[in-house]
């Protein structure tokens, strides 16, 4: 059970001996200067600022702190005997199955929500007011919190039955088929996400620049992204950090801008930053993504398979449960996701990175813009006080995109057309 947090310390520790000075100058294998292209455009990697380093220390105490804290609190929980508590209050009001788990569900969330609120409430609030990234005022951030319960609430009262229910059918190969069924459903919430769920924290609109939204949607249509529609999102009332992504598909399909990155960056900049989203739905990284999850999911499920029985068998008596397919198992399942997520974690995110890569390849082949798509890496660099090499173990753990060093050094050194070589993506736009 102290998998997670052991390896997590090591992690950190290794981490913050990092010489965070240091960390912009290129790798020592990387090739000599004299061997890039020529190029009078080059754009060189800021140096991070000292607020950024000390948001990048302070980032990883806090991983560290909530690794372990997804471990400690599911187990204060079962070890206590509470989960065998809520659930006999479940029990008692909802009598009949379905209504005792779905019961059980908004019980736990709740206590979960409540004792999980001040650490929330530094990390999301406090921390980044104090960093200066957050324009959000107390008011917004705690209708959004609410917002987020309440969503929660619904979808695991609606979904949280199945695997139980296979746990009771098939304690053997639960695992298998809770595996098989996550797949429908996280397509599920890809498709309606976009629709139904983030409207519900920001406001969305149409795009105020028509000429960019114009550009934007010629681009799309070059990438042979049809029926795309543009959307503004208004994050400035939340964040001063910089995004933009494509999600959904089929009639949910859309691109979003967040209001903060239209206002940092020029039209070229937003057109190599929108290539880069394109490339994801061109490239089918959101379906390649999803097999990614669901492997992982596989993986973590029959992993929780294996180990709980044996806790069960020690402790049941501390639990208040001899089975899993006791709903009051719910934390011991959770605890067990938490451990062994973080020997699956660097795999599934070596897997994001190498799509991030991919998508700006595409980005810049279909642009061959390289400063615009280096300088405006550049500027996110420093908007969102980012560190641009922050380490291997940082990287490996940590991040689901390439350092932004590496992206920078990408956008001033790819260029295939220079000569005459074919380009990788060329057959994918027009």
């Amino acid at each position: 059970m102290v998998l997670r947090a052991a390896l997590a310390a090591a992690v950190l520790l290794l981490i913050l001996t990092t010489d965070v000075h240091g960390q912009n100058q290129a790798p020592a294998d990387d090739a000599p200067a004299t061997q890039q292209p020529a190029s009078s455009d080059r754009v060189a990697v800021p140096e991070p600022s000292e607020q950024a380093k000390a948001y990048h220390r302070s980032g990883n105490v806090l991983w560290v702190l909530n690794t372990a804290w997804a471990l400690i609190l599911p187990a204060l929980l079962l070890w206590t005997g509470l989960s065998a508590r809520l659930r006999d209050w479940a029990q008692a009001a909802g009598r009949k199955w379905f209504f005792v788990v779905a019961l059980y569900w908004v019980l736990f969330t709740i206590v979960m929500t409540a004792i999980d609120l001040p650490r929330t409430y530094y990390e999301d609030f406090i921390r980044q007011h104090a960093y200066g990234l957050s324009n959000q005022t107390l008011e917004k951030w705690a209708s959004d919190q609410l917002a987020s319960l309440g969503v929660t609430l619904v979808i695991g009262a609606l979904v949280l039955w199945v695997p139980y229910l296979l746990l009771a059918k098939s304690p053997r190969r639960w695992w298998l088929y809770t595996g098989a069924l996550a797949v429908p459903f996280i397509i599920l919430i890809v498709l309606i996400q976009p629709v139904w769920i983030d409207p519900l924290f920001n406001r969305f609109g149409p795009m105020q620049d028509k000429a960019l939204e114009a550009e934007i949607l010629a681009l799309a249509d070059r990438a042979g992204i049809e029926g795309g529609r543009v959307f503004e999102v208004a994050k400035s009332e939340d964040t001063k950090t910089l995004n933009a992504y494509v999600n959904g598909f089929g009639s949910t399909k859309r691109i979003v801008l967040w209001d903060t990155i239209l206002k940092a960056l020029d039209h070229k900049q937003l057109l190599v930053v929108m290539g880069h989203e394109m490339g994801h739905y061109v490239l089918d990284h959101v379906w390649k993504l999803i097999g990614v999850l669901a492997v992982t999911i596989f993986l973590l499920l029959y992993a929780v398979h294996r180990l709980a029985a044996t806790l069960i068998h020690r402790f049941s008596g501390r639990f208040g449960f001899t089975s899993l397919a006791d709903v009051a198992s719910l934390p011991l399942i959770l605890m067990l996701f938490s451990a062994v997520s973080l020997v699956t974690d660097p795999v599934a995110l070596a897997t994001q990175r190498y799509f991030e890569h991919e998508a700006d390849r595409f980005a810049l082949e279909i642009t061959r813009d390289n400063h615009a798509g280096a300088t405006a890496f550049a500027i996110m660099q420093q908007e969102n006080l980012s560190v641009p090499r922050p380490g291997r173990l940082y990287t490996w753990f940590r991040m689901s995109h390439p350092p932004v060093g590496e992206r920078i050094d990408f956008f001033n050194s790819y260029r295939p057309w220079d000569s005459g070589q074919p380009l990788v993506y060329g057959d994918r736009f027009k």
